[in-house]
C-alpha cells in the first residue's frame, strides 16, 4: 500500500502543526527530511530540510512502528510551527518523494479498521467523537469508541456460537443416541441474548438524540412572548420581536448546550385562526414542527386547551410575559428562565439515560434482524430436536448480524460513507 500522508490538525494558524504519514516508507522518508535516522517510540528534535539544504523548521518527530501504531502501520508524526508556510512546505516536500501520497478523507482511520486496530463500531464512535460539542455527545462518543459496543457483540457471537455448535452435535449425531437434551441450555443462551439485543435496540432513538441534539418546540398563541424567551435563550436577537401579531412565520432555531446537553430551541408561529395565507403556512409548520419535537413549552395566557396542540404528559407548560402577569416566565425581564431550563434538563436527561451502546440506525437494524432471527430459532425449537437444522441456521443468521454489526462482514456498502465525513488527516 502507499505510503500516505496529511496534516492531522486544524489548517490555519497555530502554535503547533502535525503532520502525520502511515505506510512503509514512514520512516524512509522522515529520515530523508531531517538527514538522521527516527527512532520508534522516542521523540527527536530534528530540523526538516529541503533539497538544497536549506532550514524549513525545527521540529518535534515522533515514529511508531508496525503494530504499535493507531493505524498499524508504521507511522510518523512532524510536529511543526503552526505557519501555514512551513506546513505546505513541508507537504510539498513529501508529496514530491516517491511512493507517498496524500492520504484520502478518514484514510488512516480505514486503514486502522483494515488492519485490525479498530472494528467499524468504534470507527462511528471516534467521528462522533471528533464532533462532540457538549458533555453527553463526548460521554457517549467515548463509551463507543473504547470498543465497549464491540466487547459487548463478541459476548453476544460466543453465546450464540455456543448455542449452534450444541445443535449441531445434535445434528452429527442425529442416527445416535444423544445422551443430554441440549434444547434447555441452547433456550437459556438465546433468550438471555435476545432480550439483551432488544433493550439495546429500544436505546438507538435516544442515542441519536444525543448525538445530533434534542429539539424543544416553543410554542403558544401570538404575542405571548416565545420570540422574546428565544432570544433571551440565545442570548441575541435570533428572532424579531413586535407588539404585531403574527410577527414569525418560520421557525427559527438556536442550539445551545444544555448542562451537557445539546439542545435545539425552536420560535414557531403564534397558533391562532387566520385567513393569512403566508401566516397559515407558518402555522402549519409550528404544529407539525412541535409534533416531532422531544419536548414542547407552552407558553399560555389561560388554558393550554385553547391552542391547537395538545400537550403531552412531559410537556411543560407555563405563563408567558410574566413581566406582565406576575407569575411565568419572561423573556424580557429572565424571570423564570433558570427554572424553566433545569424543568427540561430534567426530562431530558431522564430520557438521555436510557441510552445505550449502539448509537445508529444501522446498529438498530443489525439488532433487530439478530432478534428476530433468534425469535425464529426459538419457533423452531418448539417443534423438537428434530427441526435442529433449521434452528442452527437461524443462530447464525443471528451472529452474521451481529458481525455486520462491528464491521466484520457485508458492510462494505457503508463504508465510504462514514469515511468521507472524516477529515484529510484522520
Amino acid at each position: 500500500m502507499d505510503t500516505i500522508f496529511a496534516l492531522a490538525t486544524a489548517r490555519g494558524k497555530a502554535g503547533v502543526s502535525i503532520i502525520r504519514l502511515s505506510g512503509s516508507r514512514s520512516f524512509e522518508a522522515a529520515s530523508a527530511l531531517v538527514g538522521r535516522t527516527i527512532p520508534s517510540r522516542k521523540p527527536v528534535l530534528a530540523d526538516i530540510r529541503d533539497s538544497d539544504g536549506e532550514l524549513i523548521d525545527q521540529a518535534l518527530v515522533l515514529g511508531f512502528s508496525e503494530g504499535a501504531s493507531f493505524t498499524g502501520e508504521d507511522v510518523i508524526e512532524f510536529q511543526v510551527h503552526g505557519s501555514p508556510s512551513i506546513v505546505s512546505t513541508v507537504l510539498k516536500l513529501l508529496g514530491d518523494m516517491d511512493g507517498l501520497r496524500l492520504a484520502e478523507p478518514g484514510e488512516f482511520t480505514r486503514r486502522a479498521l483494515e488492519n485490525g486496530c479498530l472494528d467499524l463500531a468504534q470507527v462511528e464512535g471516534l467521528a462522533d467523537l471528533i464532533d462532540a460539542e457538549t458533555e453527553a455527545q463526548r460521554r457517549q462518543a467515548v463509551r463507543v469508541f473504547s470498543g465497549a459496543l464491540g466487547s459487548k457483540a463478541e459476548a453476544w457471537r460466543k453465546d450464540l456460537i455456543r448455542a449452534a455448535a450444541l445443535l449441531e452435535a445434535t445434528i452429527d449425531f442425529a442416527d445416535e443416541e444423544v445422551p443430554v437434551d441440549v434444547s434447555p441450555e441452547v433456550r437459556a443462551l438465546t433468550s438471555t441474548v435476545c432480550g439483551e439485543l432488544d433493550a439495546m435496540a429500544k436505546g438507538v432513538g435516544v442515542a441519536e438524540r444525543i448525538r445530533d441534539g434534542f429539539e424543544i418546540a416553543i410554542v403558544g398563541p401570538p404575542n405571548i412572548g416565545k420570540s422574546t424567551l428565544l432570544n433571551s435563550l440565545a442570548g441575541r436577537e435570533a428572532a424579531i420581536t413586535s407588539s404585531v401579531a403574527g410577527t414569525t412565520r418560520d421557525i427559527i432555531e438556536v442550539r445551545m448546550d444544555l448542562r451537557g446537553l445539546p439542545v435545539t430551541f425552536l420560535d414557531t408561529a403564534g397558533l391562532r385562526e387566520t385567513d393569512d395565507e403566508v401566516e397559515a403556512i407558518g402555522i402549519e409548520r409550528a404544529l407539525k414542527r412541535a409534533e416531532t419535537a422531544d419536548l414542547r413549552v407552552f407558553l399560555v395566557s389561560g388554558d393550554a386547551e385553547a391552542l391547537q396542540l395538545a400537550a403531552q404528559p412531559e410537556d411543560i407548560v407555563v405563563c408567558g410575559k410574566s413581566d406582565q402577569s406576575g407569575s411565568g416566565v419572561s423573556g424580557l425581564t429572565g424571570e423564570g428562565v433558570p427554572e424553566l431550563l433545569e424543568r427540561a434538563f430534567t426530562i431530558l436527561e431522564a430520557r438521555a439515560a436510557g441510552a445505550g451502546l449502539a448509537i445508529r440506525e444501522r446498529h438498530r437494524v443489525a439488532l433487530i434482524k439478530a432478534s428476530d432471527a433468534l425469535a425464529a430459532c426459538d419457533v423452531e425449537m418448539a417443534f423438537g430436536m428434530e427441526r435442529s437444522e433449521i434452528a442452527a441456521e437461524e443462530l447464525r443468521t443471528a451472529v452474521r448480524a451481529l458481525e455486520s454489526m462491528i464491521g466484520r462482514v457485508d458492510v462494505e456498502s457503508v463504508l465510504d460513507e462514514i469515511f468521507a465525513s472524516f477529515c484529510l488527516g484522520k
